[in-house]
């Protein structure tokens, strides 16, 4: 089993996860985040005052997958995300030793 942690632009997300859907995806978490990686922040104007924002609001998604599921999220990830831009984000793949579903206490890939 692979645990698929990735990091993309918040307005990317709707598209993402429709393509997630599509490609077979049963669950996601879902969480909003914010940090920065050769984009190092950004300046903006708030009421006529400059700042600099060292953390810009990203999006993280998080995925339980099968071993044979894994490529197929991650490449489904990288093209629905990718705006050919700087700051498109990035896609973490993890090894992941178990799981158990609470409510049955199913493990492994049944409780995905």
């Amino acid at each position: 089993m692979k645990y698929i942690v990735s990091i993309i632009k918040p307005f990317r997300l709707e598209h993402v996860r429709e393509a997630l859907s599509a490609a077979g995806v049963a669950g996601m978490t879902i969480s909003e985040v914010k940090g920065f990686g050769r984009q190092k922040g950004q300046t903006e104007i708030y009421r006529g005052a400059e700042y600099t924002t060292n953390m810009l609001p990203k999006v993280k998604i998080e995925i339980a997958t099968s071993d044979d599921m894994a490529p197929k999220v991650a490449e489904t990830i990288q093209q629905a995300a990718s705006t050919e831009a700087i700051g498109d984000g990035k896609i973490f793949v993890f090894d992941l030793d178990s799981v158990t579903r609470i409510r049955t206490g199913e493990t492994g890939d049944l409780a995905l």
